[in-house]
């Protein structure tokens, strides 16, 4: 099994992001969306999926967000991406990463190629 790159296939931000992965950062990885994706297989949940990017690789422990995004730079065959990802990975970087990833995942249906169908909603309250 190759690692796998789970996004939300019903926002279009997210797929308009992964059609320019596709296009210009070459992976190894399966991009998928997670709603077509055994999450039960790949060992994440739901909730964790509709949260952030996952990365799933074999024998590692599952990533998320910009530190998902930083693996798949950092694995890309295309060498120019690997320093973008080692920069992104180093703690400090991820630190700050992490709450511009939250804006955007809060903002992304007011993003180009969002539509009202990317707007995160809140988890439901019973």
């Amino acid at each position: 099994m190759t690692a796998t790159f789970l996004y939300d296939g019903d926002c279009s931000f997210c797929s308009s992001c992964v059609r320019f992965i596709e296009r210009f950062i070459p992976t190894r990885a399966t991009i998928t969306p997670w709603q077509f994706a055994d999450l039960d297989v790949l060992g994440v949940t739901e909730a964790a999926a509709t949260d952030a990017v996952q990365w799933v690789e074999p024998g590692r422990p599952v990533l998320a967000g910009p530190v998902a995004i930083a693996r798949l730079l950092r694995t890309s065959p295309r060498r120019v991406w690997r320093p973008a990802g080692m920069l992104l990975g180093l703690r400090p970087v991820t630190w700050l990463a992490w709450p511009v990833y939250r804006w955007v995942a809060r903002n992304r249906h007011r993003l180009p190629g969002g539509t009202a169908a990317c707007a995160v909603r809140p988890p439901a309250t019973s």
